[in-house]
């Protein structure tokens, strides 16, 4: 995957905000907020271009497993098992990546609330995690597209 703009800009931020005073939170946390979620949106609609490019029965397979209930069966369109268990892989991968960025954005939600600083680092921290998560997520979804 090559680099994607909009995330290494948010990435070098909040490197540097690691770093801010408390002051310098309140007077830069807008920014922030705004970097994030660009680079949250660039994620989310690269995320939904390649899985745009799966197969109708891949897609279909994912579908099911986002639709599933517990200890309900998924839907089984007939794939074969390795693409059934690639597309499994992709939909864990997708949530741990979702769970990651809720976690950051209620950690800077709680370091506003709070006017902590160290809150704050911890939510730079943990957006830069979840958008790592969130492409390992889209490569093993383009594992998926089909080769031309």
């Amino acid at each position: 995957m090559e680099r994607i703009p909009e995330v290494e800009a948010a990435k070098a931020l909040m490197n540097e905000a690691v770093s801010w005073s408390v002051m310098k939170w309140l007077r830069e946390k807008k920014r922030v907020r705004k970097t994030a979620d660009q680079a949250n949106a660039t994620l989310d609609q690269l995320n939904q271009a390649v899985k745009n490019r799966w197969h109708g029965d891949i897609k279909a397979a994912y579908d099911g497993l986002v639709t599933q209930r517990p200890n309900q069966t998924p839907p089984s369109p007939v794939i074969e098992p390795h693409s059934r268990l690639n597309v499994k892989k992709v939909k864990e991968a997708d949530d741990a990546a979702y769970r990651a960025r809720m976690d950051a954005e209620e950690t800077f939600d709680e370091a506003e609330r709070q006017l902590s600083t160290s809150l704050a680092r911890e939510g730079c921290r943990k957006a830069i995690q979840s958008w790592e998560l969130h492409k390992n997520a889209i490569r093993k979804a383009e594992a998926l597209v089909p080769s031309q």
